[in-house]
């Protein structure tokens, strides 16, 4: 994603949701994942429409710098990889279902790169919260690897999840804020309109957002 211009923000904070969290009484319980696919922008994008989803945050997690701004996580050195925390419902859809989406959005054959996106900031990664989700994300690469569904290997990262940064608010949803900035255009919208095709089953009626 582009870097060549930042507007001021406040400091980040750190959060960390590593067990389930529950809505209003009469609500259902939410489960939360945490996943690095390249920019988040895109990531949150494709997931702000799929249904069971309740919010996405763009944010960096993986890193071993704290409060990291944008310009620093951009220069690859912070550690931190350009995320999304979802919190889901489960009896909507599973993990798995969310996996099944994050291997159709994004290359996860290619380290550290998602096209012109080159860093560390943009590697493939799924940041499980408890053992489970780590023996579903393995479950589901084995999956993947043995349909032969691309032609080279896997790269993605699994790593226990940490701190979650949130990046700052001109991010919130970003796509759906400017759609006509360029690359929103060029690489956004496309991996959006691919999502909806093989997904229509599981869309929202409308995104989530304000």
């Amino acid at each position: 994603m582009p870097a060549d211009t930042w507007p001021s923000a406040a400091p980040a904070r750190v959060e960390s949701m590593s067990e389930p969290t529950t809505g209003p009484s009469d609500g259902p319980t939410l489960a939360t994942a945490t996943l690095a696919g390249g920019c988040f922008w895109c990531l949150e994008a494709v997931y702000a429409e799929l249904a069971g989803v309740r919010s996405v945050e763009s944010g960096y997690t993986g890193g071993h710098v704290e409060a990291p701004s944008y310009q620093q996580v951009c220069t690859g050195t912070t550690g931190h990889a350009e995320a999304v925390r979802l919190r889901y419902d489960p009896g909507v859809l599973g993990f798995r279902d969310l996996l099944r989406v994050f291997f159709s959005i994004h290359d996860p054959t290619t380290k550290d790169r998602q096209g012109n996106d080159v860093g560390t900031q943009y590697r493939s990664a799924i940041f499980y919260h408890d053992a489970d989700q780590r023996a579903q994300a393995e479950a589901v690469m084995r999956e993947i690897a043995d349909a032969r569904m691309y032609d080279a290997p896997l790269v993605t990262e699994l790593e226990a999840a940490g701190p979650f940064y949130p990046a700052e608010p001109y991010h919130r949803n970003f796509f759906a804020q400017n759609p006509d900035q360029a690359y929103c255009r060029v690489v956004i919208a496309p991996k959006v309109a691919k999502f909806r095709k093989q997904h229509v089953d599981r869309l929202k009626r409308a995104p989530v957002g304000d």
